[in-house]
């Protein structure tokens, strides 16, 4: 299987599946002599952990992190790091009704295709418990980039929408409710509705924006590794995520150049910032913002019509523990995976200028 390393200075490797003895990842690229916060780490796997509201899967697993190398006396050494998180609360069991049989909508039976075997144990390595291994990446990766703001926040589930400017929302009540909505009033009418969506044995959807902020100018290339193309590919990479938007996004299509552009100040910041702080690929200081559009969660727990491996038609119902919503959990994932992206362009330009 290809396609398991991201980065191209910061590179980051995950490996394995989530119902295998543990997964893990090497982070190889890291600087030498950054001393690590293990306690932003932890905080940062804790907000993706499963079981931590009655609104996400109730799988129990603490996911603290191991580090095998690559850090000594608190301090990386610039070699690979490699560090595990262990598997401790699967219910493979759960799955045992699925083991020739595929989920609509689910890696089931592109995985079995392309592969000829698979593990339907969570959905091996397609499942969501990989992106644990990024959380640990990008929880390093922020503290590199140092005074470059990274927030995440839950802007949507189905059709409740904050409909508000990042400017006119309170980043402090991001981490106050299960929904990690920056809304204290949405984010009850959130929570309810995901809970009433569960209760019926069906998922939703929802959107992630993300605000990206102290920015300084210049990163991203001009031609095929744009800033706003990376951000785009590693969004694109989590799972259950079907959409990406920076900027004006869609809704710059129906303005007019005279309304869209960003005219300049004296000191080389724009009144307005329709361009989301990327033009021609390339950082430009203002903040950087964008939107992550997720699907709701495959695995339903209600009767659907499908096929098995035979290709008959059978009749199949998820069971076991699963997301109601995934954008929750996913919303450190987002951060991670942005501040990946940044940190490779910043060691890439600390690079070209030696």
């Amino acid at each position: 299987m290809a396609g398991n390393t991201f980065g191209s200075i910061f590179k980051v490797t995950t490996f394995g599946e989530s119902h295998g003895p543990a997964i893990g990842g090497i982070i190889d690229g890291c600087p030498s002599g950054l001393l690590l916060d293990i306690e932003a780490i932890n905080t940062e796997m804790q907000r993706r952990k499963p079981g931590q509201s009655a609104i996400v899967t109730q799988r129990k697993e603490e996911d603290s992190v191991q580090f095998l190398s690559g850090v000594f006396e608190g301090k990386t050494t610039g070699t690979p790091i490699g560090f595990v998180i262990q598997n401790t609360n699967h219910k493979s069991k759960d799955y045992a009704h699925i083991k020739d049989t595929y989920r609509p909508s689910h890696a089931d039976f592109t995985f079995d295709k392309k592969y000829g075997h698979r593990d339907y144990r969570g959905g091996g390595r397609s499942s969501a418990r990989e992106t644990a291994c990024r959380v640990v990446a990008g929880a390093i990766a922020k503290q590199l980039l140092k005074d470059i703001k990274i927030t995440a926040y839950v802007s949507a589930v189905g059709e409740l929408s904050l409909n508000k400017s990042y400017k006119a929302l309170d980043f402090s009540e991001i981490e106050k409710n299960p929904v990690r909505t920056a809304d204290a009033d949405m984010a009850k009418q959130m929570e309810q509705y995901i809970k009433d969506v569960k209760k019926q044995g069906d998922t939703v959807g929802g959107i992630i924006s993300c605000v990206i902020e102290n920015v300084p100018v210049g990163l991203g290339e001009p031609v095929f590794d744009k800033l706003h193309a990376q951000l785009g590919k590693a969004m694109l990479s989590i799972n259950a995520v079907k959409g990406f938007e920076y900027g004006s996004g869609f809704s710059g299509t129906v303005m007019k150049g005279s309304e869209h552009n960003d005219l300049f100040n004296e000191d080389g910041s724009t009144k307005t910032n329709y361009s989301g702080g990327i033009q021609g690929g390339i950082s430009n200081g203002e903040p950087i913002y964008f939107n992550v559009a997720f699907k709701p969660v495959a695995t339903i727990l209600q009767k659907q019509p499908t096929i098995n491996s035979d290709g008959e038609k059978v009749e199949m119902m998820g069971k076991g523990r699963h997301d109601p919503c995934v954008v929750p959990r996913a919303v450190p994932i987002v951060e991670a995976m942005a501040a990946l992206v940044l940190t490779d362009f910043w060691l890439l330009n600390k690079l070209s200028t030696l």
